[in-house]
Order: structure tokens, then sequence, then C-alpha cells
């Protein structure tokens, strides 16, 4: 008990951790230690170690994050989300027992619904491509904007489309991923178009891409990594 405030209490505040507050937390629990241990070795107030680990907003100071760190066995660069250069999954492995479950076609799609950034698999004369596009679901269907480009051409000659999305979180040792294939067009219909437009769909890359797809799927996959 430290002010009237226990550990378990503490563990337990917060709605949103963050990033920082999610990796002082798991590297904590897998070193064993409780919040007043971790706050005694970086000579951090518990109360403070608290707040870091549960609230986005937190951000200490280099000295602080460096004491963090050095209890913590780690670098700062790393509590600090260094490595996001690499692609997903370059680190080592996060110590845990980790099992892959099958999701049904209702949970897949729920974790599409925010839309996001996925990428379109197809085939061409050079053989299997899958490019990035940003894309928001419109009821069942996936919507994304593309360029007079490999995907335009796939899309007008026929070709059978998919597009998959995931997510990994390196900090928990956790992610997902979902594929959706189905027949692929060009959207021409004006008042689809000005629907469409409302969803916001607009590319992280930029440039022209005029061309509106729709992707509706007639196969939906999806499989989730947990960390016991």
């Amino acid at each position: 008990m430290m002010n009237g405030v226990d550990s378990t209490t503490r563990e337990t505040v917060g709605a949103d951790p963050g990033d920082l507050g999610r990796r002082v937390a798991v590297r904590r629990r897998q070193l064993g230690l409780s919040v007043d241990e971790l706050a005694d070795r970086a000579g951090m107030h518990a109360a403070y170690l608290t707040y870091v680990e549960t609230h986005a907003e937190a951000q200490p100071s280099l000295a602080a994050s460096a004491r963090l760190a050095a209890a913590l066995g780690t670098t700062v660069a790393w509590l600090r989300g260094g490595g996001q250069d690499q692609p997903a999954g370059a680190g080592n492995p996060p110590p845990a027992v980790h099992h892959l479950e099958v999701l049904d076609e209702p949970t897949s799609m729920a974790l599409l619904a925010a839309g996001g950034v996925g990428r379109v698999a197809f085939d061409d004369e050079r053989g299997p491509l899958a490019l990035p596009v940003n894309f928001r679901m419109d009821g069942a269907t996936v919507a994304f904007r593309t360029g007079d480009g490999v995907i335009a051409a796939a899309i007008r000659a026929g070709q059978p489309v998919s597009v998959e999305v995931d997510h990994i979180d390196e900090t928990r040792g956790e992610g997902w991923s979902v594929l959706l294939s189905g027949p692929a067009a060009e959207v021409t219909d004006a008042d689809e178009l000005a629907r469409i437009a409302g969803l916001k769909l607009e590319p992280w890359a930029g440039g022209d891409r005029h061309i509106v797809v729709r992707l509706t799927p007639a196969r939906v996959t999806g499989r989730r990594i947990r960390a016991s």
C-alpha cells in the first residue's frame, strides 16, 4: 500500500495506456515486478509510474525514460517505439505462449469496420502482386481508390482480387489477419460515387487516384494470434 492506493488498483486504472504505457507494463510483468518495485528501481513515484502505464498522454522526460529503461533492462528507443522503420515482427518473439484462433466471418468483418490500410493481391504478367491501399467498409463491401496502374488493369481484365488487412501488436505479441476475396469492379455510377465520397476515402500516398473500386467478398477468412 502506498498513498492509499495498492498495486492492484494502480494496474487497472485508465482506459488507453498508449504504446509506451503498454511496453512498460508488459516488460514489468515479464520481469515479475510490481508497480512499487519498478518505481523503486527507477527512482520514480509509484503513482506517476501508474500514470505512465495507464494514460496515453503521459510523456516522461528523457531522464525519466532513461531511468525507467535501465530498471526494465531495455533501451529508451524501445520504450518510445524504436524499430518502427523495420518490418512488423522483425524483433525477437515475445516470451509468451501463443495460440492461433480461427475467426468467423462476423468477427473478421468487425475488425475491418474502421477502415485503414490493407493490401490488394492479384496476378499480373510478373506473377502475384500485393500493393497497399487505403480502404473503407461500405456495408458488406470494401471500397478503395487507385490510379491508372496495375491494380486498375487487373480489375478491368476481370482478374481475381483479394484484400488482406492485418495488425501486429509487438508489445503484446498478438496480431490478426483478415483476407477477403471476390469480384472487384470499378464504380462508375454517379450516385454511388457521391455516397462513397462521404466515407472520406483519402489515400495516404496522395497523387491521382481517381478510380474507385468496390470488392464484394465471396469468401472471408480471419486468423488471430493471442498470447496466454
